[in-house]
C-alpha cells in the first residue's frame, strides 16, 4: 500500500495560478481576498480533500519555539551583532535561535535552510547570499505555511517582510563627506553588481558625485566579487597605479577599506592629506587602526531585534501573508581616514 501524495498549498495554487498567500488567505476567508477567490479555492480545496497542516495553521499547538536565523559569515562583526540583537528579542518572547552560516554560497544556504526546516522551526530569520536571487528554497518555508523574513541582503522575488538599512542614503553621505573635505576624485570599490544592496550603495556613491558636478570616471569603479581585504589592496593598487589616481575611497565595506589602507600606507600615501578613506559597516577595529575609519554604522543590533520582532509577531498572528519593508537609517561616523578640515 502506498501513500497519496499530500495535497499542498502550493499544489493548490498552481492549479488555480494563484500564490501561496492568496490561497492560504482565501482558505482563512481574509477580508483582502475577493469573495469570488475564496469560493473558487474552498470549491477546489474540498473537491481535492485537502487537509490542512495542523502544524503550519495552529502555532499554538504545535509551536516548538525555535526560530532559524542564516547569514552568510558568523565571524563578520555586522552579522555577529545582528544575531546577538535577534538573540536578545527571541530571548525576550520565549524563543530560541538556531544559528548557521552560508558561506555567502548558494548551495551551502540551500543545505542549511532545509535543515531548519526538518528541524521544525517556527520561522526563519535570512541574510542571503551573494548567489542567491529568486530564493525557490526558501519558497519552501512559505509553502509550509512558515513565516520568513529576509534582512540586509534581501531578494524582492521572495514575498516576505524585510529590514534593511538605507544603503542609498548611508552611501550618498559618506560620498558627501569626502566632498566636503575638498576630495574631487572619488573613488568606489563597490560590491557586486546583482546584489542589492551594494547597487543601493553604488547608486547612492553616483548620487552625490552629480549633486556636487564631479565627474564620475569609469576607471575609478571597482566591482568586488569575494568582498574581501585582498580586493580592497588590489583594486587600490591598480588605480594608484594607473593614469589620474583617486584623491579618495568610498569602499563597500570596512573590510575591503582595511585592504586599501594597507596598500596606502604600505607605499607612503598619507592619509587623509593625499587620499581619504571611508568604508561601511562600522566594524571595532576600525575605532582602533591607525588612522582609525571614517565609516557608516548600519546598527546591526537594532536590525536583529526588528527582525525578530517582525517573525515573532507574524507566528503569532499566523500571518505568513504580511509584508512590510522597514528601512533603518545609518549613522556616518567621521574619523581621521578622511577628516582633513
Amino acid at each position: 500500500m502506498t501513500d497519496k501524495k499530500k495535497l499542498t498549498l502550493k499544489d493548490i495554487g498552481k492549479a488555480l495560478n494563484l500564490s501561496v498567500s492568496t490561497v492560504s488567505r482565501a482558505l482563512k476567508a481574509h477580508p483582502d481576498i475577493a469573495q469570488e477567490t475564496i469560493d473558487l479555492v474552498k470549491k477546489y480545496a474540498e473537491e481535492h480533500h485537502y487537509v490542512p497542516n495542523l502544524l503550519a495553521i495552529n502555532f499554538r499547538k504545535n509551536r516548538t519555539f525555535n526560530i532559524g536565523l542564516i547569514v552568510p559569515e558568523l565571524v563578520h562583526h555586522f552579522f555577529s551583532t545582528v544575531i546577538s540583537g535577534a538573540i536578545s528579542e527571541a530571548n525576550k518572547q520565549g524563543y530560541n535561535i538556531l544559528v548557521s552560516q552560508s558561506n555567502d554560497i548558494l548551495k551551502d544556504e540551500e543545505k542549511a535552510s532545509r535543515a531548519m526546516l526538518n528541524s521544525s522551526v517556527d520561522g526563519l530569520l535570512i541574510s542571503i547570499s551573494n548567489e542567491t536571487t529568486v530564493g525557490e528554497h526558501l519558497k519552501e518555508f512559505l509553502d509550509e505555511g512558515k513565516a520568513v523574513v529576509q534582512f540586509d541582503k534581501v531578494t524582492e522575488q521572495l514575498p516576505t517582510p524585510m529590514v534593511i538599512v538605507d544603503d542609498f542614503d548611508g552611501a550618498y553621505n559618506a560620498v558627501s563627506h569626502l566632498i566636503e573635505q575638498g576630495y574631487q576624485r572619488i573613488a568606489h570599490i563597490r560590491g557586486r553588481i546583482d546584489v542589492k544592496n551594494a547597487c543601493d550603495r553604488y547608486e547612492g556613491y553616483i548620487k552625490a558625485l552629480e549633486d556636487a558636478s564631479l565627474p564620475i570616471l569609469d576607471h575609478l569603479i571597482k566591482p568586488c566579487i569575494a568582498i574581501t581585504e585582498e580586493e580592497g589592496y588590489q583594486f587600490t593598487k591598480e588605480m594608484m597605479e594607473g593614469k589620474n589616481p583617486p584623491d579618495a575611497i568610498f569602499c563597500i565595506t570596512d573590510v575591503v577599506a582595511f585592504g586599501a589602507m594597507k596598500y596606502l600606507k604600505e607605499k607612503g600615501i598619507a592619509i587623509p592629506e593625499e587620499v581619504g578613506l571611508v568604508g561601511f559597516s562600522n566594524w571595532m577595529v576600525s575605532r582602533v587602526m591607525s588612522p582609525q575609519l571614517t565609516t557608516v554604522n548600519q546598527h546591526g543590533f537594532q536590525m536583529g531585534v526588528e527582525a525578530a520582532k517582525l517573525l515573532l509577531d507574524m507566528i503569532k498572528n499566523q500571518d505568513i501573508a504580511y509584508q512590510e519593508t522597514k528601512i533603518l537609517k545609518t549613522e556616518l561616523i567621521v574619523r581621521a581616514s578622511s577628516q582633513k578640515k
